[in-house]
């Protein structure tokens, strides 16, 4: 039988029997901004997992990162309490499984596969609940998991880090690394519901306290020029671990996160650019190359100086916004500079420029590098001058000389 939904056909038309089918899918999921999700009354999570007002004891298994188990030592008894506080509610299958925090973790299959293999053995259906308490690789680990038993279970994000909650843990992508490069394996699978509790920033060690603030820049450099006014003002209080500053901080760009997810028009990223990614393409080839040694948003903050310098000497900001970006990122505590930057290979040419190819294939088509068009807004550029980005290398080993001799 032949579709007559499209009537308009040509002599070019290599097939006459065609049906065009479209499906349009809305996705939906709150994001909660909390304290002590699981203390002092707080009926969140158990709202969270009934929200769609099935009336039913919710079956779930939660995942915590041991990093996180290990700076809150009650954390793993408060999750049991709260199960068990829920009885009607909610049943926790099996008692939380801990798993390997850090970039390294999220390194090859066998964590998702270990992942996949409890929830089976506890035989969780679509409708069950798979919670996840982390930072960005344990989220990004165990909702890629989920999203390939029987095709995607409901995944609940309890973001720990100021990067997970601001950036990571909000958005719908997840996966691992693989072949030499980050998130080479993943899928876009949203989840169910983002449930940020301030209260677990609190032990952050102070690389990942101030890892979020680069991507708080990122989106600000791009998107908001207020906002980057704002975190300017913030930069001390942030470094000296303001919780009220840092709360601000990570609502407002987990915001702007989700506006552009929402609003874009590519939330799955069928097209090849991709403006989150600002300073990026530098970022992760440097995480690689420091065999994760560098923290994620030490690495984006490189990149956002390098391709800011870039923007520079191709007109697109001031000399006078481009100190302004390497000041701020200097006084929260944000590098701009690793030597990893000047490493060459066997040929002489500088390592840090495989980043380029990477993200052109991770994107797929052609080259698309978001670079600022002064502050708050951005463009898409579609090649990169090596020379402009040895000299960006050169003058940022020059600032940071200088900074060091003082």
């Amino acid at each position: 039988m032949t579709a007559q939904n499209n009537p308009t056909k040509t002599a070019t038309t290599a097939s006459q029997d065609v049906y065009h089918q479209r499906i349009s899918v809305p996705f939906e999921y709150p994001v909660h901004f909390t304290h002590n999700l699981l203390t002092g009354g707080n009926e969140l999570l158990a709202e969270t997992l009934d929200r769609l007002g099935e009336h039913r004891r919710h079956r779930a298994i939660v995942y915590v990162d041991a990093g996180l188990a290990s700076a809150q030592p009650q954390l793993v008894e408060q999750i049991k309490e709260y199960f068990h506080s829920h009885p009607r509610r909610l049943e926790l299958v099996a008692p939380p499984v801990l798993l390997p925090g850090g970039e390294q973790a999220k390194t090859g299959w066998n964590t998702v596969r270990d992942v996949m293999w409890t929830i089976g053995n506890v035989h969780l259906d679509r409708q069950s609940f798979v919670v996840a308490f982390g930072g960005g690789a344990v989220l990004d680990m165990v909702g890629f998991a989920a999203s390939l038993v029987h095709r995607g279970l409901r995944l609940v994000r309890v973001p720990s880090t100021t990067l997970a909650q601001n950036d990571a843990g909000v958005g719908v992508k997840n996966g691992m690394d693989e072949h030499g490069q980050k998130n080479f394996v993943g899928t876009f699978a949203p989840p169910f519901a983002v449930l940020n509790d301030f209260e677990l920033l609190r032990t952050l060690a102070d690389r990942d306290w101030i890892g979020g603030v680069a991507e708080a820049f990122k989106v600000a450099i791009i998107k908001d020029a207020a906002f980057f006014e704002e975190l300017i003002e913030m930069a001390p209080r942030l470094r000296s671990r303001s919780q009220e500053a840092m709360e601000n901080c990570v609502h407002r760009t987990a915001i702007l996160h989700l506006e552009h997810i929402r609003l874009n028009g590519d939330p799955f990223e069928f097209g090849s650019a991709r403006p989150l990614d600002f300073g990026h393409w530098a970022g992760h080839r440097l995480e690689t190359l420091s065999d994760y040694a560098l923290g994620h948003g030490q690495c984006v903050a490189i990149g956002i100086a390098l391709d800011s310098f870039y923007a520079m000497r191709q007109g697109l900001l001031s000399e006078a916004e481009f100190e302004r970006i390497l000041a701020a990122l200097g006084s929260c505590g944000l590098p701009v500079w690793s030597g990893l930057l000047t490493k060459r290979t066997t040929d002489g040419t500088l390592e840090i420029l495989a980043g380029l190819r990477e993200f052109r294939e991770h994107l797929g088509g052609a080259l698309n590098v978001t670079l600022p068009d002064g502050i708050g807004r951005k463009v898409e550029v579609h090649e990169m001058n090596p020379l402009l980005v040895q000299e960006a290398i050169e003058h940022l080993n020059r600032i940071a000389g200088d900074a060091a001799a003082t």
